[in-house]
């Protein structure tokens, strides 16, 4: 069977694909990893960075003697999976992004850290705060926001898939979006659609941000017709 890697997004971990796994395991031999610091993984000694999470992912690659892996990327783990296609495009097949925010700016960044607050959060949203301390541990849920929104203002700052750097990678990409995402803009998806030379595009109804709100079968039948055998793009 094909390999497939499925990566979390910003807060995410391994365990949060699990139901999508379990879908895809007929299909496909599934892999999944925790970026450093997430899921109980230890925290690196230096910042959250694209580049940490993409060393992350080559590592496991040389681990499980994978030369090269077809992508699934949600929210954060598309952008990751990009960013992996652009250095490493040999180690990378076929990406499909779901979710993944394009528009960084300092702007956009300062918007998203201000929901990335644990004090906050902690206070207004408990039960949210309960499950990343429970994802997380042993590590402490509120280092691992701090360290995701350091992240975000340095994407903002110093974004990685731009229009330079997006035309530069050739694998074949499906980016999609939620019609109904609070966090990622159709308009932004199309933006990076319209910058990859070998993508197709797709909109997912009545679907917002967070993946536990997805309808996974729908998803499942669009990653096997995507990472087939027959696959084309449209």
């Amino acid at each position: 069977m094909p390999d497939l890697l499925l990566l979390h997004g910003a807060l995410g971990a391994a365990s949060t694909l699990h139901p999508l796994q379990q879908l895809l395991e007929a299909d496909f031999n599934v892999h999944t990893l925790n970026f450093r610091g997430h899921g109980g993984r230890q925290m690196p000694q230096g910042p959250f960075r694209m580049e940490l999470f993409a060393e992350d992912i080559l590592r496991h690659l040389d681990q499980h003697q994978l030369q090269q892996v077809d992508i699934f990327g949600y929210s954060m783990g598309g952008y990751v999976a990009l960013y992996l296609a652009l250095q490493h495009p040999d180690r990378v097949g076929r990406i499909f992004t779901l979710a993944t925010k394009f528009a960084w700016s300092p702007e956009t960044a300062a918007k998203e850290v201000k929901m990335l607050q644990p004090e906050k959060v902690q206070e207004k949203v408990p039960a949210f705060a309960a499950v990343l301390a429970r994802r997380h541990q042993p590590n402490e849920w509120q280092e691992v926001m701090r360290r995701t929104a350091d992240m975000m203002q340095h994407l903002g700052s110093y974004p990685m898939l731009t229009e330079e750097t997006l035309p530069r990678i050739l694998v074949p990409v499906r980016v999609s979006v939620g019609d109904r995402d609070n966090m990622v803009s159709l308009q932004e998806t199309a933006w990076a659609y319209r910058h990859l030379p070998n993508a197709s595009l797709q909109v997912f109804p009545d679907t917002h941000h967070p993946l536990e709100k997805v309808n996974l079968g729908q998803l499942q039948h669009e990653l096997r017709q995507f990472f087939g055998k027959d696959a084309v793009l449209v």
